[in-house]
């Protein structure tokens, strides 16, 4: 059974942005069945990402998902996106019916353990729509998550936990970047889904 919230959130983000954490949005049995189908069904690949000029392959997989015709490009690579599966259909269906928004792709990230992170970056490519809302799903290992606001550098932490669902919108790409910083201790993996708007396709 989908757990619902119940009361108004607030906003993590003290200024220059929106950011919305609501917490587990599943019961703890449907968010292990959608890890797990995840997991199985998803066509997993390790990232390709550019820095400082030289390629790098991540151990971190990811999966990119959307509707027909969509690409997206970021590190200088270009990705198509694969069809919906069922599963992806009925998250996406979840995050549009909670947060209010519509989606027209999700990019999916696959950590194993806690060695595996993502560095600071904000998610502003030129395909997304202008201040488009992005909804993240987390499922498996609960990681911390941190925002730094570009200008004043103040962070803020928070914890996503299995099955929880976070909304950043407005100007939140423009003036915060965020990261999963590493993690040694966490030994399981982790999937996070963001469901985003592609504006140019």
């Amino acid at each position: 059974m989908r757990l619902k919230p119940t009361v108004p959130l607030d906003n993590l983000l003290s200024q220059d942005g929106l950011a919305y954490y609501y917490g587990p949005v599943f019961s703890t049995d449907e968010a292990d069945r959608y890890f797990h189908r995840l997991l199985e069904t998803i066509d997993w690949k390790n990232d390709e990402v550019f820095i400082f000029g030289k390629k790098i392959i991540t151990k971190r997989k990811v999966g990119w998902y959307g509707d027909e015709g969509i690409s997206y490009t970021y590190s200088r690579v270009t990705k198509k996106a694969l069809p919906w599966t069922p599963e992806l259909l009925e998250l996406k269906a979840v995050a549009e019916e909670i947060t209010g928004e519509t989606y027209n792709s999700c990019l999916l990230n696959l950590y194993h353990n806690g060695e595996e992170g993502m560095g600071w970056h904000a998610d502003d490519e030129k395909e997304l729509k202008k201040d488009g809302a992005i909804c993240s799903l987390s499922f498996g290992a609960p990681r911390k998550f941190i925002f730094k606001n570009k200008q004043t550098k103040n962070t803020l932490s928070i914890l996503l936990e299995h099955g929880s669902l976070l909304l950043m919108k407005g100007p939140t790409q423009t003036n915060w970047q965020h990261r999963l910083p590493p993690v040694k201790s966490v030994t399981a993996p982790r999937i996070n889904l963001t469901f985003r708007t592609i504006a140019e396709y």
